[in-house]
């Protein structure tokens, strides 16, 4: 029973890194571009839930969709004002400067009088601890995270799968080249995959605020949700959700079982295993190139 519990309190951990590693994947498949601060939105889209829950008293209901239309409009924003002018340079550049837009909303939230450097709870209606039987007791939150991951994967798929929004948003992530002959606005399309990439941030923020609090550091998660993102395949939805699950499996029975910091480091341990077993990861596509 005790495994079972410590492997529920991971997959909830684990769900909270698939969802941030989504963002890495919409936005790499769409633009080829690796997002390194999606971190620091998801920080972001917590603290815009602290102020429409805490400050302004709204409810959950009315609260999460701004939280998540606010994001993905600073999303839409971002990929139009920084990213698009910058398309097509070297990819160093652009991982410098998705860094650098990390590291600029994290000084931006810390200076924000009162509330920037401290850190918060967000007024969520659900918490406490459930008793499933069997002597295994979790938090609802951890409940809450679990079953959110879950309608979000199918609002996802259904998202690509019957809507031509959707249908587009593929077409492009395979050949934006392709795609662009045939008609499909390329450049709109890219701006509501970083809108997309946003508004899922918030909801990770919302879902991981019961258990870490809101603060600044708090995007620093980011760190543990792209080797999620790889060892599912860097170009794989469902593979970012599964190498999400992994890595908060193996984290928490590390952290239980074996001695102080094999936790933190386990999930660089084992991308370094999948580079070595498996370089395209579990759901990735083999390339190759000929020369």
């Amino acid at each position: 029973m005790a495994i079972l519990q410590i492997v529920l309190s991971g997959v909830a951990q684990g769900c909270i890194y698939g969802l941030i590693a989504l963002g890495f994947v919409l936005i790499y498949k769409a633009t080829e571009t690796v997002n390194f601060a999606q971190g620091d939105l998801m920080m972001v889209g917590g603290f815009a839930a602290l102020m429409l829950l805490n400050v302004w008293g709204l409810p959950l209901a009315v609260a999460l969709p701004l939280a998540i239309a606010g994001m993905g409009l600073l999303g839409w924003a971002l990929e139009r004002a920084v990213i698009q002018p910058v398309l097509g340079q070297p990819a160093f550049a652009i991982v410098m400067l998705t860094l650098g837009l990390g590291y600029i909303a994290r000084g931006a939230i810390t200076m924000l009088p009162n509330v920037g450097t401290d850190t918060h709870a967000l007024n969520l209606p659900y918490t406490g601890p459930v008793a499933l039987g069997g002597g295994v007791v979790v938090g609802v939150e951890q409940l809450v995270v679990i079953g959110a991951t879950l309608l979000l994967c199918v609002g996802l798929y259904a998202l690509f799968r019957y809507t031509r929004v959707g249908v587009a948003m593929q077409a492009v992530s395979q050949n934006q080249l392709a795609a662009y002959y045939m008609g499909i606005p390329v450049r709109r399309l890219n701006g509501y995959v970083w809108a997309l990439a946003a508004g899922v941030a918030a909801v990770a923020a919302v879902l991981l605020a019961p258990i870490t609090f809101v603060h600044a550091n708090m995007g620093l998660i980011g760190l543990k949700a792209f080797p999620a993102a790889v060892i599912g395949g860097f170009g794989s939805l469902p593979g970012a959700l599964v190498g999400g699950v992994i890595i908060g499996v193996v984290e928490a029975l590390a952290g239980f079982y074996l001695p102080d910091g094999v936790k933190d480091v386990s999930a660089y341990v084992l991308v370094l295993v999948m580079l070595m077993v498996r370089p395209h990861g579990l759901f990735g596509e083999r390339l190759s190139k000929k020369v």
